[in-house]
């Protein structure tokens, strides 16, 4: 797409985004169109916000140590295209040009492998509780320019739904209607 003074993006990179780039990515299957936009959230530890740690499990840093949690964790090698983080701010680890490990085992739709075709956005949070009112805002804008690059996008689908039983995120908590009332999101896509 387009690479000029103001555009907002370069390859498959987010202009409004802070790059912060992960290893734990790949190139995307020849022809392999993104299709859909998974939604996860993450918070680390479990149910607290704002230690960077996330940022630091996705590049591959987290010092498994620093928490009776990290020890299970601390071998990942995973990482979404996106973090929205509680107070909105936005970063972005993998190109959306490239395959993130963000979906591990998954289906959408019958078709299996979802990593291949998909962006993977993480929200900081629980699944659990409420996200903020500006990490919606945040998430809405950045499906507008996701949709945007990618006009092949034809779905959006919670981690919990493309790996049932394996996965919750984002939880009850999170609010598909207000994605749609956004204008984002279509239900048919749902």
């Amino acid at each position: 797409m387009a690479h000029g003074r103001g555009a907002l993006w370069r390859d498959g990179w987010y202009r409004r985004a802070r790059q912060v780039p992960s290893p734990n990515h790949d190139r995307r299957p020849s022809a392999c169109a993104v299709e859909l936009v998974v939604v996860h959230c993450i918070s680390l530890p479990p149910r607290a916000y704002g230690s960077g740690d996330v940022v630091r499990l996705f590049t591959n840093s987290l010092d498994a140590s620093a928490h009776p949690y990290y020890p299970a964790i601390a071998g990942l090698r995973v990482s979404a295209h996106f973090l929205i983080e509680r107070g909105g701010g936005i970063l972005q680890f993998v190109s959306c040009d490239d395959r993130a490990w963000h979906a591990g085992v998954s289906s959408w739709r019958g078709r299996e492998r979802c990593n291949d075709y998909s962006i993977g956005v993480e929200l900081e949070g629980s699944d659990d509780r409420p996200f903020t009112a500006r990490q919606y805002e945040r998430l809405a804008t950045l499906m507008r320019a996701l949709r945007g690059r990618y006009p092949s996008i034809r779905g959006v689908a919670g981690h919990s739904e493309i790996a049932p039983g394996r996965k919750t995120d984002p939880g009850p908590h999170f609010d598909w209607g207000r994605l749609e009332r956004d204008g984002v999101i279509a239900a048919a896509e749902r």
